[in-house]
């Protein structure tokens, strides 16, 4: 990561060539460190998708430009609430390290199977988990996917629609872009939110109680 100070206001972050979630935490460190306006340089849709994501989360003003070199530039202006140091005791105003759990309830699945032994029967019982959260108080706030959990968000089944009603009902799903993209289904994804680990790790380190199927 290479930063310096560009034209005269703006704070210029080279992300070129840093993996998930390296390009979050750059601009996270950036707002931490008081720049008001910041040049984020990122070369893979992935990496823009999630600093755009990342950004407007702390409430900054986000615009990019068409891709260059195969690069993205992203213009962040951060806003009255965003992601800064606060004088002491060594907290941030950020939600993923603030002292307090405040994210609800969260599920977790990173599986494509539920419980050991046959494959094919432990798909199956993972649709019908899923299919069986609406029916359980409270609903989670989110649920994230990770490793063969994505296979729910990117191919039929009815956990799939289970999932589409859920977020209709406000639920929110987050799943893991690198695992998308290693089993080749980034293009097929139908349902959530793309996120990357720092997106995934907040909302964990946030929740108040985390539910995953063994």
């Amino acid at each position: 990561m290479r930063w310096m100070f560009w034209k005269k206001k703006a704070f210029r972050v080279d992300c070129s060539g840093l993996t998930c979630p390296q390009p979050v935490i750059a601009t996270k460190e950036a707002l931490e460190a008081g720049h008001r306006l910041l040049e984020v340089v990122v070369d893979n849709e992935a990496a823009k998708n999630n600093v755009i994501r990342f950004a407007q989360d702390q409430h900054c003003t986000v615009s990019d430009s068409e891709p260059e070199n195969g690069c993205w530039t992203l213009t962040v202006k951060a806003g009255r609430v965003c992601c800064r140091k606060q004088a002491a005791p060594e907290k941030y105003s950020c939600a993923s390290t603030a002292s307090t759990r405040t994210g609800g309830l969260v599920y977790v699945i990173s599986s494509a199977s539920m419980g050991q032994g046959s494959a094919d029967l432990g798909w199956a019982l993972l649709q019908t988990y899923v299919q069986t959260i609406h029916k359980i108080e409270p609903l989670p706030e989110k649920i994230l996917l990770y490793n063969e959990g994505v296979r729910l968000v990117a191919e039929d089944s009815g956990a799939l629609q289970a999932l589409k009603e859920l977020q209709e009902q406000g639920v929110e799903i987050l799943a893991c872009g690198t695992c998308l993209n290693y089993y080749e289904l980034t293009s097929a994804l139908q349902v959530g939110k793309i996120a990357d680990m720092y997106a995934i790790m907040s909302t964990v380190n946030q929740a108040t109680q985390v539910v995953s199927p063994s």
